[in-house]
């Protein structure tokens, strides 16, 4: 399983929530140097932007993981700007309402940020 299918599982799961800061933290523990369990607990307070609508909790997952990884300031700003060119916003209470302006339902959303921050980490590692 490729760390997008693993994000997705663990969006699709029931028995536990893990918010958009969690599912991208998570996937990524093994080359952060984290078990699960401790990707799970960095990241619960992240989810919802930072629970106050603030940065997405997909973008800072995704900058917490280039920290971790040894990214320096080049990647985290070419993610933050590339997630919002294509979001059009970084924080959480803007997404959520461009979002329903569309017509688009909260899960479906978030679960579409998670994805598009993860494949920008992806690639962003991948140029490393």
């Amino acid at each position: 399983m490729n760390r997008l299918e693993e994000t997705k599982a663990l969006r699709a799961r029931k028995d536990i929530h893990f918010n958009c800061c969690q599912s991208i933290l998570v996937p990524f523990c093994r080359e952060c140097g984290l078990t699960q369990e401790q990707a799970y607990q960095l990241g619960a307070h992240f989810g919802a932007g930072m629970k106050h609508g603030a940065t997405c909790g997909a973008v800072t997952g995704a900058l917490m993981v280039l920290g971790l990884s040894g990214q320096g300031n080049a990647a985290a700003s070419e993610l933050m700007a590339r997630f919002k060119d294509q979001n059009q916003a970084l924080d959480c209470a803007t997404l959520l309402r461009l979002a329903t302006e569309r017509g688009e339902e909260r899960k479906p959303h978030c679960d579409r940020m998670v994805y598009e921050a993860e494949a920008l980490l992806e690639e962003l590692l991948e140029q490393e």
